[in-house]
């Protein structure tokens, strides 16, 4: 196991997001009491760009790596650039970098000193990438915490962790699955998962192939 790109003593914001987070919870606690606001309809909204709406935008970038060797070289030389002609951009994920896996190897990405996470292609980030226990078991154990995600790999299958900084967020792009040779690019984005592109979990298997 190998760690990628320490912070190496970079200032990291990771107390302006706290201090953010705090006044947004505050705010939302007043509204909340007041009646303005549903904590029901905010926790859809939440659910809604937490796991339908970004995750897509980086299910779409995955796909379209699988399908189009142009466009994979080109995610590879420059993943802002490649990530951004397709229309996600913006703030936290101004410099991507893709991470591609492999039989050899495959990448886990964390954030040990609080929750840097690509939005644009990822969305909100899910609360467990932000707890102090993957955070510091990723590093430590990540064979480990994989196992607790469900996922087994090949004893030989080298896993790299990639620490996320304020400067620099990555989007892992899984192995394509076998069975999926077929499919349109819109078929293959429907196969890759959040969790995939963070590297705690893998892409589904094609209907009718055995994971």
């Amino acid at each position: 196991m190998a760690t990628q790109d320490p912070h190496d003593g970079h200032e990291h914001g990771h107390s302006d997001l706290d201090a953010t987070e705090l006044r947004v919870r505050a705010l939302q606690s007043i509204l909340t009491q007041k009646g303005y606001i549903d904590p029901a309809a905010l926790d859809e909204i939440v659910d809604t760009y937490q796991t339908r709406i970004g995750p897509r935008n980086g299910a779409r970038v995955v796909a379209k790596a699988w399908s189009d060797p142009a466009f994979r070289e080109w995610l590879e030389r420059d993943a802002s650039a490649a990530i951004a002609s397709l229309g996600y951009t913006g703030r936290q994920g101004e410099h991507m970098v893709a991470l591609f896996s492999t039989p050899q190897v495959h990448h886990l990405v964390v954030c040990t000193l609080c929750s840097c996470y690509p939005w644009p292609v990822l969305g909100l980030p899910p609360a467990w990438y932000k707890s102090a226990a993957y955070r510091a078991r990723a590093v430590r154990d990540p064979r480990g915490v994989l196992a607790d995600f469900g996922v087994s790999l090949p004893p030989g299958q080298e896993i790299r962790v990639w620490d996320s900084t304020a400067e620099v967020r990555y989007l892992v792009i899984p192995q394509r699955p076998a069975g999926s040779e077929v499919l349109a690019e819109d078929q293959l984005a429907d196969l890759v998962t959040r969790d995939a592109m963070i590297g705690t979990g893998l892409p589904r298997a094609p209907a009718g192939v055995a994971p």
